[in-house]
């Protein structure tokens, strides 16, 4: 058995959860689900980010504490991942004390090191990114201000002047470009880890990791006075949550072998500054980070400024879960940007889920029961569908390993659409009960058994409920539920035992319409 840990960003806690959020939070959920159904031992984190100005100015704003704010926000995330059913092993909230005290320890070590340092910043602030900018990495105000603006928000920074205490980020340069030599397939896609290697190339500076001029954060222990600056506070959850500074063993288990999945706006911090920091406290740099694009709606970044953001709750109103799942799993490939859009949503919906596998399972109980007295026959050894099958499987397992849900699903739809072919081919319908039509119908019942593993990482309860009527949760010695399948050997051609009663219910994906 391996070991598989991932982990999402941690979301700040300024505002509620949109679909951006989830596309991230899903993507690491069906990747946690599929390495259970590989028989690995899984390990998914994932929480909120709750210090930092830009949390304590929404809380003034809203008229409360940062702590009354944190905990509300915080309650939200929660809320739409049940929602979602994301199977997290771990929310960590960076206001815990097991957080806290892993901070301070593990910056403490850093500092012991001698790569933490006091000076004075004097710089580009901003706020909403809780980052630090030189003039390179700004734009001009359109609008003639004399103020430049950050590039990812297009708002004003702040110029701060303030004593802080400074990572040697420099001296790192070196060590991070031999780290990323020797593990080329550390930062995923290439175009990401091309970019994560400008940035180093380009000369690092050292970075302050501390603030004198805001409260709400974790102190810094060897400067009163001083909180540390968010974004390392942030980047530590990564290792508190498996005992860094509580359970050395547990922590030696799962660490460096993390899988970090992170939008490319946060690209400087997990790829350069992240591994750097592990080297100067002694620990292993993380063994991949995988990077996507925004996920734009109407060709924009989500932001509460440009009223652009779409919850959760707003999208599984109409399509339930099991779509929201599929659609932000399928439709936007890992890595670049993607554009959503509702009408694009339905016809999706409407194509794989409604008329490819809702339909499949629909018209094949419907056959069973006309043909069949509503018992399944076993599939033919030697039907053409089974090595169209074995590559499938062996297309998902590789897509899946490669952190491509998309094309995973796409290998899976494709046995999909070969089972309605062949359906429509054979048109058993047509035909007298007898041996040739339990042949094609067991083949198809096969197919459904198969998906229903394959597609179960996306969908949930559409998959468990394909399971309970075609048969298998009745049939003594098969699994209970598709989970319960090891994949690649559970789906051998031939698993679906036959002689058990299949049930056509009610539509699996009712059509949608956009009206």
């Amino acid at each position: 058995m391996s070991r598989y840990y991932v982990t999402t960003p941690i979301y700040y806690v300024n505002d509620a959860p949109h679909i951006g959020h989830a596309y991230t939070t899903l993507t690491a959920d069906a990747l946690a689900r599929w390495h259970r159904l590989i028989g690995d031992e899984v390990f998914f984190l994932t929480g909120t980010d709750e210090h930092g100005q830009k949390v304590a100015r929404a809380a003034e704003a809203a008229g409360r504490t940062p702590a009354e704010h944190a905990e509300l926000n915080a309650d939200r995330y929660r809320q739409a991942w049940d929602l979602l059913q994301i199977s997290f092993d771990d929310f960590i909230r960076t206001t815990e004390p097991r957080q806290i005290d892993t901070v301070q320890a593990f910056m403490q070590r850093i500092h012991d090191n001698g790569h933490i340092y006091s000076g004075t910043y004097e710089g580009w602030y901003c706020v909403p990114c809780e980052a630090y900018y030189n003039d390179d990495d700004l734009v001009e105000d359109p609008s003639g201000g004399d103020t430049p603006l950050c590039e990812i928000h297009r708002k004003p920074v702040e110029w701060l002047s303030e004593e802080n205490w400074f990572f040697r980020l420099s001296a790192f340069a070196q060590p991070l470009l031999d780290w990323y030599e020797t593990n080329p397939n550390a930062v995923q896609p290439e175009g990401k880890r091309n970019e994560a290697l400008g940035l180093i190339r380009g000369g690092l500076q050292d970075i302050s990791v501390s603030r004198s001029a805001v409260q709400w954060g974790i102190p810094v222990p060897w400067a009163e006075g001083h909180v540390f600056y968010v974004w390392y506070d942030a980047l530590i959850n990564y290792v508190t949550a498996i005992g860094y500074n509580s359970d050395r063993q547990r922590f030696e288990d799962w660490w460096p072998s993390v899988n970090h999945l992170l939008a490319k706006d946060i690209l400087r911090f997990h790829c350069v500054y992240w591994p750097a920091m592990l080297m100067a406290a002694g620990e292993a740099p993380p063994r991949q980070l995988n990077v996507h694009g925004y996920l734009l709606v109407g060709g924009e970044k989500m932001s509460k400024t440009s009223l652009n953001q779409i919850t959760p709750a707003e999208l599984v109103e109409d399509f339930g879960v099991d779509g929201f799942r599929y659609q932000f799993l399928r439709g936007q490939p890992f890595g670049p940007d993607g554009d959503f859009s509702y009408e694009g949503m339905v016809v999706r919906y409407n194509t794989d889920l409604a008329n490819n596998l809702g339909n499949l399972a629909a018209r094949v109980a419907t056959v069973v029961a006309k043909k069949c007295d509503g018992v399944g026959p076993a599939p033919d050894p030697d039907s053409p569908l089974a090595p169209i099958a074995a590559e499938v499987v062996a297309e998902a397992v590789r897509e899946w390993a490669e952190t491509s849900p998309p094309k995973a699903l796409e290998a899976t739809w494709r046995l999909v659409r070969e089972a309605n072919a062949h359906l429509e081919n054979n048109e058993p319908w047509k035909a007298e009960p007898g041996p040739a039509v339990d042949r094609v119908l067991g083949d198809a019942l096969e197919v459904l058994r198969i998906v229903a593993v394959l597609a179960s990482p996306a969908l949930i309860d559409s998959t468990d409920e394909l399971w309970r009527r075609i048969g298998l949760t009745d049939a003594g010695g098969q699994p209970n539920r598709p989970t319960d399948v090891r994949v690649p050997d559970g789906l051998a051609w031939g698993g679906y035992p036959g002689g058990v009663p299949v049930d056509k219910g009610t539509p699996l994906f009712p059509r949608l319409t956009t009206s």
